[in-house]
């Protein structure tokens, strides 16, 4: 790491890791280091899928107590989540662990929400497209289970952990924009929305914006430095976001790790009846920014087939391979809702190809190239049909997070959108908070355009041309101490 910008550090819990990273920023740079990685793996008991939530935590303060050891000075820390989950609470303390967004619980709850909020109206009041994920349809669950009786808070994700290490029970604004509960317009909780879905209306903490501060870091923790706890965007999708190196017209961000967010940033949301039938989702971006997006999938059916084949240490001789394959492979559809749940990927794909006359893959490799082919398909048409509904001609693909490291899928975006694709940075999300975090202090200033500047000085992403080979050049040297 340099020296002469200031520390800050960055708490990113994604799906199936973790990480602690120490940044230093400046006017002109951003630099980030990873101080500790940790798994994140679900819990099942009595058939209900949870966050082990009390590990994440331990892990997150570990990594934190090292990087204040190890990068003395660090002036303020804030966390990033995935979207939509969130904790109960009641007099300040957790009733149980969150239950995980990929739990069946919500299936038969939608119905029963939209008898009393079409689906269209919730669309059109909260610009989030309807999905059994959706913290309305979570909470409409616990409602039925009786559980909101005895809470008396909900903490989003990435909130709970920023009330357990300063004491303040905030909801930030791009967090909350994941739930189907806060109004385009108001920036707020949608209270009539609250009040007819019957929810408790004092349940939810009060919105604040990232970047706000939110005191000093307690003394339970078990840190002496007087680090402060900041908000960040604490979506991870909208702190990616910041880091995204997109131009000033023409570019669509693909965000891509478990999951697959493909979108636009926007200074008003889409509502109208052709983006609900499209499937587009708003949610809010830094600075009331909107991300006009869909939410589609992305490495997790990967992931899934090599941990069902305990072949996770395999995946860079895998892709190899997958990409020397010659010949076609099967194209399936990765939004079919069977992908979506732990399980047997493998037989879920055979399964799909005999349902639809196509011939399943042959081996192992066959299997990789024909995920990432099928993958590569549905990000490139998602990216070139957000263009059109925006009325924006694209020009450039940029994909940041894990997938930015697959040169094999963000070659086939490419060759598939026929359009160049940018890759990187991986650590966008990270990145993006430790932006974040550096304009709340003072550090630097501006919009998210100057914070995205920084970006594009420090970081030189890869670039695949349509065509090209799968090896890529980057564009040009790259600066970042990572």
């Amino acid at each position: 790491m340099t020296t002469g910008g200031d520390r800050f550090a960055a708490i990113d819990l994604g799906a199936t890791s973790g990480r602690v990273i120490v940044g230093e920023v400046d006017g002109d740079s951003v630099t980030a280091t990873e101080c500790s990685r940790f798994n994140n793996r679900p819990v099942r008991v009595a058939g209900l899928m949870q966050w082990d939530v009390l590990s994440l935590w331990a892990d997150a303060v570990d990594g934190l107590q090292r990087a204040a050891r190890e990068y003395p000075g660090i002036r303020s820390v804030a966390v990033d989540t995935w979207g939509v989950d969130y904790g109960l609470t009641r007099a300040g303390r957790l009733l149980g662990n969150p239950a995980h967004y990929r739990d069946t619980r919500t299936e038969d709850v939608m119905d029963r929400v939209h008898a009393h909020v079409p689906a269209g109206e919730l669309f059109a009041r909260a610009g989030v497209q309807p999905a059994a994920i959706n913290t309305v349809y979570q909470l409409a669950a616990e409602q039925s289970g009786g559980l909101l009786e005895a809470a008396d808070g909900a903490l989003l994700m990435p909130d709970l952990f920023s009330y357990w290490l300063s004491g303040e029970r905030v909801a930030e604004r791009t967090m909350a924009s994941t739930t189907g509960l806060l109004g385009t317009e108001s920036g707020d909780w949608d209270r009539d929305l609250l009040a007819r879905l019957s929810l408790p209306d004092g349940l939810l903490a009060d919105v604040v914006p990232a970047g706000t501060h939110l005191g000093r870091i307690l003394g339970s923790v078990g840190i002496d430095d007087p680090i402060d706890v900041v908000t960040t965007a604490a979506h991870d999708t909208a702190a990616a976001a910041v880091a995204t190196p997109l131009p000033p017209r023409g570019g669509v961000f693909v965000s891509c790790g478990t999951w697959g967010l493909i979108g636009v940033e926007r200074a008003a949301p889409m509502l109208g009846s052709d983006a609900f039938a499209a499937g587009l989702t708003n949610e809010r971006g830094v600075d009331d920014r909107f991300l006009v997006m869909r939410n589609g999938m992305g490495l997790w059916i990967l992931s899934e087939a090599l941990r069902g084949w305990g072949a996770e240490d395999e995946l860079t001789t895998l892709l190899d391979r997958a990409a020397a394959r010659d010949g076609d492979v099967p194209v399936f559809d990765v939004a079919d809702p069977r992908f979506q749940i732990p399980g047997d990927m493998p037989r879920r794909i055979a399964d799909w190809c005999g349902e639809h006359g196509v011939t399943p893959p042959r081996d192992r490799v066959d299997l990789v190239r024909s995920i990432i082919e099928s993958l590569a398909h549905s990000l490139a048409l998602s990216a070139l049909e957000i263009g059109a509904l925006t009325g924006e001609v694209v020009t450039q693909i940029n994909i940041v997070g894990g997938g930015s490291r697959n040169a094999l899928l963000c070659a086939r975006v490419a060759d598939l959108a026929g359009v160049p694709v940018l890759a990187g940075p991986v650590e966008a999300t990270a990145l993006g908070s430790l932006l974040v975090q550096a304009r709340a202090a003072g550090t630097v200033s501006g919009t998210v355009d100057d914070l995205r500047a920084i970006v594009n000085r420090t970081i030189s992403p890869r670039q695949y041309l349509p065509g090209a080979s799968h090896h890529p050049a980057p564009r040009r040297k790259e600066r970042s101490a990572r």
